[in-house]
């Protein structure tokens, strides 16, 4: 009866040890998402960033904590940012209007997808689409606060 014992906990702990290895290896090959991002995370400051690469780098296309109806000609907002953004945080305060509606075409027209407060932020916008089917990297043209949504990013 001893050695059942010892064995099945031999056989136990290989299993175990040949296991941990496959997780690890698996872990390596996909890659943190959004180290960058992690690390500019500026806490909860009620702003918005947008970002023309991903992972949060390249140039930082703006930061707002209101409303912009026209990323193309907003004085000290998102002003010449039109089809740049290709990441996205959401730095807002939690509670009331603390999602940002991400949109198409400028005035909040023809398709939306939202960032909540809980995601912090989409680090790669290529693999995102707005409700009219569009892909949302280098095509957002507007943003507002909202209560809620139903289309998101990430």
């Amino acid at each position: 009866m001893r050695k059942f014992a010892i064995t099945a906990a031999v056989i136990g702990l290989t299993a175990l040890g040949l296991g941990v290895p496959a997780t690890t290896a698996q872990a390596a090959e996909s890659g943190a998402q959004g180290p960058v991002c992690d690390s500019k995370w500026p806490g909860r400051n009620g702003n918005m960033y947008a970002w023309d690469g991903y992972d949060c780098q390249g140039t930082l296309l703006g930061v707002d904590a209101g409303n912009d109806a026209d990323w193309q000609w907003a004085p000290g907002g998102f002003s010449n940012a039109w089809d740049k953004a290709s990441s996205v945080m959401n730095a807002g305060y939690t509670g009331g209007n603390d999602v940002v509606q991400f949109w198409y075409v400028q005035e909040y027209q023809e398709g939306y997808a939202c960032l909540s407060p809980y995601e912090y932020y989409a680090d790669n916008l290529s693999d995102n689409y707005f409700s009219n089917g569009e892909n949302a990297n280098n095509n957002i043209r507007s943003h507002r606060w909202v209560s809620s949504c139903n289309v998101w990013l990430t």
